[in-house]
C-alpha cells in the first residue's frame, strides 16, 4: 500500500450572527474575503481555500467593494477560492422542503455566475442532516456528502459511507469526525508540531477505510492562515509516513472515489448525538421567531408563488428579483442559528426584523397580483370580492376574509346569483377613515360611495373556486337581507357533519367521530412544567414541577353558532410557578390565563384551534396532549418532500449516559407540518401552523404531544439534566427576550380518520389547511391613499379563470412557480404516502426537469414513496 495521503483543506467557517450582529459578522468578512483574494492572488502555491460553501459571504462582499468582482471571478473559476453551493448554511429539519430547494438553487446559480459552484453537499455544523437530503442534492448533480454532525460510532466506525435518503437516491458520504476545527490550532514549532500531527492525524487514520484523510484547517470565523502551504511542506518533512496536500472537498472526493468499494449504507435522517450535539429539542427554541418563519414560508410558497403565476399567466410582469429578494431573507433566517434561535437577544431582535420586512414584501406582492387581476374583472356591483385558489383542484370550503362592508342590508352571492351562506365574527366602524382616504382621479365618473363603512372579519362559504384561479363573489345592495351574526350562546358543546365536542368536567375535550361513533376522550390537555435549558435544548429541572388544565380554574365559555361555523372558546387559568426557585419548592403564585377557540367549519374534517397564552412566568414550556388510544411503537410525520416513521422511544436512552453520550437522545422530533399515530383501521394528526415539535408521549406511547412554546433564561447553560458538561453556546449571554412575556399565540387543527394512513390523505389535508385562499376588495369607494390610488382599467378579464396546468392526483403540489430562465411555469409535486405509489399521467411526459431546471431525461410513470418530480410546462 502506498502511504496515507492527508488532505489539508484551508478554510473558515462562517456564521452570519450568532452572539454577534451580522452587521459585525460583515464588516469582519469584508476584511477577511480580502485577505483570502491577495493570499490566493500572491501565493500560487496557495491551491485552495473554502468559504463556507455559502454564496450568500461573496454577495455580501461584492456589496461594499464591486471593484474586486473580476479578481474573484477569476480565483473562483480556476477553482481556488471555493463557493456554493448553498446561499446559506440552512437547518434542514424545521425549514420548509422549498426553502431548502431554492437555497440550493440560488446558491448555485450566484456561485455558477462567478465561474464555478462546489459539487458538494457541505455542512459542516448544522444540528442534523434531512432524510431527504440524497434526493434533493442529486437533483442539483450533487452527488457527495461532506458533513459533521448526526452519525455515532454505534453505527458506523469509519468515515466513509453510503447515504441512502429516504427515497432510496443514494450519495457518497464523507464524515468529518472531530469537527471542522479539528485541524484548526496548529503548533509551528517542529517538536510540538511532530507531536501533534501524530496525535491529530493519527486518530483520524483509525477512523479512515481508505489512505484519504480529510483533515480541515479552520473554524469560527478563521482568519486565512498565510503559511499553510509552508507548514504542509513541513509537514511532509518531519512525518514522512504520510503525503500531506492542500485540497479543497472536490479534489479530496476525487481522490477518495478511486479507492472506496463496498461501502456501508446509512438510511435516511442523521440525527444522533453521540459524539456531537444536535440540540434535537431547538425547534421550540423562540416559539415566536418560528412561528414567524413557519407563517412566510406557508404563504410564500403556499400562496403568492402560485397567485403570481396566474398573474403572470394573465399578462403581468412576473417579479423574479421581489421574489427573491424575499427568500433571501428568508434564508439568512434559515441558518442553522438563526432558525434554531441559539442567539443573543439582539441578534434575534435582527432575525425578528427580517421576519417583518420578508412579511411586510410578501403580502404586498400579493396584494398588487390580486389587485392587478381584480381590477380588470368586470363589474357588476360596487362592493365585489375575488376569491384566489392556490391550489392545483377546484377548492371548497368556508375561507375567512377582511372586508369593506356598509351598514345597509346586503347579500352575498356568487355570479350566478345564488346566496352564499357566510357570518360576521367582528366589525369596526372606519368610515371617516376610509372615506377621507378617498381621491378623486376622475371627478366625472359617478362612483358608490357608503354612507358608513365598517371592516369586518367574515367566513364565508365558497365553492368550486377554479384550479389555481379565481371567482368572483358580490355584496349585493339590492337584494337585501339582514346580516348575519353568530349567536353566542353558553353551551359547551358545537358539531358539525364530521365530529361532535363536549367540555368534559376535567377541562378537557370529548370528541365523537359522527362517522363511527368512536369516541375520543381527554383531548386537549395542556401541559406545563420547568425548563431548565437554554437556547439550545429544552431539559426538564432536577426538581420539576407540572400543572396541567385538568386542575385549572375555568373562568369562562362560550360558544358562538352559525350557518358556517360553530365554535366554543374556553378560558381557564393554571396556578403555576413563577420561576425555577418556586418550580424546585413545589410553589405556585402565578396565575397563567389560556384562552383557547376551537372551531367546526360547514363540511370540514378538520377540528381547529386559537390558542392564546398570558405569559407573565419565567423559565418554562407548554405543550398539549391529544390521546389516541393507539399503542405505537412508530410516529408518521411529513418531512422533506414525504414522509417518515420514526421510533416513539430511542433504546439508546437506556444506555446514553454510559456511554457518554453527548446529550439525550430523546424522542422530540421535528415536522414540516403534520405528525400522526394510526394503525390499519383509524387515526389521529394534528396539523400545526406554528412550532414544528412533537414527542410522541404515555405508558403505550399513544399520546400526541404538541409543543407550544418553551422559555429560558440564557444562551448557554452548563450541566443540563439532558446535556451534560458545558454550556452550548455562550453561557455569560444573558437572553431575558427569550422569556417570552406577554401573549403568545398557537394555531394548529386536529383531523380523525377511520381508514389506514395513506388513504386518509393527511398531507392533502395539510396542505389545504396552509394554503387559505385569500380575497381581493375590488370597489371604487377604496381607490386612495388607503391601497394606494389607481386608474381605471379596462375590464377585460372574466369573472372565473383557471390556469389550467394538470393536476397529479394524490400527489402534493410543492411549488408552482415561472420558470427562472424560460417564459414557462414550472410545477412540482411529491408522493406524501408511506406505500400508496402514484400514477403519473400522461400530459407530464417529456417535460421533465429537475430542482435545478435543467432538463432531465428520466421519464417517470410512477412516483414513488418520498419522490420529488418538476415539470416544466411552456408558455
Amino acid at each position: 500500500m502506498g502511504k496515507m495521503k492527508v488532505h489539508v483543506i484551508p478554510h473558515s467557517h462562517w456564521d452570519r450572527e450568532w452572539y454577534f450582529t451580522s452587521s459585525r459578522s460583515t464588516m469582519y468578512l469584508v476584511k477577511h474575503i480580502k485577505e483570502v483574494i491577495e493570499t490566493l492572488e500572491q501565493q500560487d502555491e496557495y491551491h485552495f481555500y473554502l468559504m463556507d460553501a455559502q454564496s450568500s459571504l461573496v454577495e455580501d462582499y461584492l456589496r461594499y467593494c464591486p471593484e474586486d468582482r473580476d479578481r474573484l471571478v477569476a480565483l473562483i473559476s480556476e477553482k481556488r477560492f471555493i463557493t456554493g453551493p448553498w446561499y446559506t448554511q440552512t437547518d434542514q429539519l424545521v425549514i420548509s422542503q422549498e426553502s431548502i430547494v431554492r437555497n440550493l438553487l440560488y446558491g448555485i446559480r450566484i456561485a455558477s455566475d462567478l465561474g464555478h459552484s462546489m459539487a458538494v453537499g457541505y455542512v459542516p455544523d448544522a444540528f442534523g442532516q434531512g432524510g431527504n437530503m440524497p434526493q434533493i442534492y442529486k437533483e442539483f448533480g450533487i452527488s457527495k456528502f461532506l458533513f459533521w454532525r448526526g452519525v455515532a460510532d454505534n453505527r458506523l466506525k469509519q468515515t466513509e459511507f453510503i447515504w441512502q435518503g429516504n427515497d432510496g437516491t443514494q450519495m457518497l458520504a464523507e464524515q468529518i469526525p472531530f469537527g471542522y476545527y479539528y485541524g484548526a490550532n496548529i503548533p509551528e514549532n517542529d517538536t510540538e508540531l511532530s507531536s501533534y500531527l501524530e496525535a491529530q492525524i493519527g486518530a483520524l487514520e483509525e477512523k479512515a477505510s481508505t489512505r484519504n484523510i480529510y483533515f480541515p484547517n479552520g473554524l469560527d470565523q478563521a482568519p486565512v492562515r498565510k503559511n499553510l502551504p509552508e507548514l504542509v511542506a513541513k509537514f511532509n518533512q518531519l512525518d514522512t509516513s504520510r503525503e500531506y496536500q492542500l485540497a479543497s472537498p472536490e479534489t479530496f472526493f476525487a481522490e477518495l472515489e478511486k479507492e472506496v468499494a463496498d461501502l456501508p449504507v446509512i438510511s435516511g435522517e442523521l440525527t444522533e448525538g453521540k459524539h456531537s450535539r444536535l440540540h434535537k429539542s431547538i425547534f421550540s427554541t423562540r416559539a415566536d421567531l418560528k412561528q414567524a418563519n413557519n407563517e412566510i414560508e406557508n404563504i410564500l410558497s403556499n400562496v403568492l408563488e402560485p397567485i403570481l403565476s396566474v398573474s403572470y399567466s394573465l399578462g403581468n410582469r412576473y417579479p423574479h428579483h421581489e421574489v427573491a429578494e424575499i427568500w433571501k431573507l428568508m434564508f439568512e433566517n434559515a441558518a442553522h442559528d438563526s432558525i434554531g434561535g441559539c442567539n443573543s437577544d439582539t441578534t434575534n431582535r435582527d432575525v425578528a426584523h427580517r421576519y417583518k420586512l420578508a412579511r411586510d414584501l410578501t403580502n404586498s406582492l400579493l396584494d398588487l397580483n390580486m389587485r392587478l387581476i381584480s381590477e380588470k374583472i368586470t363589474q357588476k356591483h360596487p362592493f365585489q370580492f375575488t376569491i384566489f385558489n392556490p391550489l392545483p383542484y377546484a377548492n371548497s370550503g368556508v375561507i375567512r376574509m377582511s372586508a369593506y362592508i356598509p351598514e345597509a342590508d346586503f347579500t352575498l352571492e356568487d355570479t350566478a346569483g345564488n346566496a352564499l351562506d357566510y357570518t360576521i365574527l367582528e366589525k369596526t366602524d372606519l368610515t371617516e377613515y376610509v372615506l377621507n382616504q378617498h381621491i378623486y382621479l376622475n371627478p366625472s365618473k359617478a362612483i358608490y360611495m357608503p354612507e358608513k363603512v365598517f371592516l369586518a372579519e367574515i367566513l364565508v362559504g365558497v365553492k368550486d373556486i377554479p384550479a389555481l384561479g379565481y371567482d368572483t363573489i358580490y355584496l349585493n345592495l339590492e337584494r337585501k337581507e339582514a346580516p348575519h351574526y353568530s349567536k353566542e350562546t353558553s353551551e359547551t358543546s358545537i358539531e358539525n357533519e364530521y365530529y361532535q365536542i363536549n367540555l368534559a368536567e376535567n377541562n378537557t375535550l370529548t370528541i365523537l367521530d359522527k362517522t363511527t361513533n368512536r369516541v375520543y376522550k381527554d383531548q386537549m390537555i395542556f401541559e406545563e412544567n420547568g425548563d431548565d435549558g437554554d437556547s439550545y435544548n429544552y431539559s426538564p429541572p432536577r426538581n420539576d414541577f407540572r400543572v396541567t388544565s385538568k386542575e385549572a380554574l375555568l373562568e369562562k365559555v362560550k360558544a358562538d353558532i352559525s350557518d358556517v361555523e360553530e365554535a366554543i372558546t374556553i378560558s381557564f387559568k393554571l396556578q403555576v410557578p413563577y420561576n425555577l426557585i418556586e418550580r424546585a419548592a413545589g410553589k405556585s403564585t402565578r396565575e397563567m390565563l389560556i384562552q383557547t377557540r376551537i372551531s367546526l367549519r360547514k363540511e370540514d374534517e378538520l377540528i381547529r384551534f386559537d390558542v392564546k397564552v398570558d405569559n407573565q412566568v419565567l423559565s418554562h414550556r407548554l405543550c398539549v396532549t391529544f390521546a389516541t388510544e393507539i399503542a405505537s411503537r412508530f410516529s408518521t410525520a411529513d418531512q422533506l418532500f414525504g414522509v417518515v416513521q420514526r421510533p416513539v422511544r430511542l433504546p439508546e436512552m437506556d444506555v446514553w449516559e454510559e456511554e457518554g453520550w453527548q446529550e439525550a437522545p430523546i424522542s422530540m422530533e421535528p415536522m414540516q407540518s403534520f405528525v400522526s399515530l394510526h394503525d390499519e383501521e383509524h387515526g389521529v394528526a394534528v396539523i400545526t401552523e406554528g412550532v414544528r415539535e412533537y414527542e410522541i408521549i404515555g405508558a403505550n406511547y399513544d399520546t400526541i404531544r404538541l409543543t407550544l412554546f418553551r422559555t429560558f433564561s440564557h444562551m448557554g447553560k452548563t450541566d443540563l439534566l439532558y446535556r451534560p458538561g458545558r454550556a452550548s453556546g455562550e453561557s455569560i449571554v444573558e437572553t431575558p427576550d427569550a422569556q417570552l412575556l406577554g401573549e403568545i399565540r398557537a394555531t394548529f387543527a386536529v383531523t380523525l380518520f377511520e381508514t389506514t394512513f395513506d388513504k386518509a390523505h393527511i398531507a392533502r389535508k395539510a396542505k389545504e389547511y396552509l394554503s387559505p385562499m385569500p380575497v381581493y376588495q375590488f370597489s371604487d369607494f377604496l381607490n386612495g391613499r388607503l391601497i394606494y390610488v389607481y386608474r381605471d382599467e379596462e375590464k377585460n378579464l372574466a369573472t372565473k379563470y383557471s390556469l389550467e396546468l394538470p393536476n397529479m392526483d394524490n400527489a402534493i403540489m410543492s411549488a408552482v412557480k415561472k420558470a427562472e430562465d424560460s417564459n414557462g411555469i414550472v410545477i412540482r409535486f411529491f408522493n406524501p404516502y408511506l406505500y400508496n405509489e402514484i400514477d403519473i399521467p400522461a400530459i407530464f411526459q417529456g417535460k421533465e426537469i429537475h430542482l435545478d431546471e435543467k432538463k432531465s431525461t428520466e421519464q417517470r410513470t410512477t412516483l414513488k414513496h418520498a419522490k420529488v418530480q418538476s415539470y416544466l410546462f411552456e408558455k
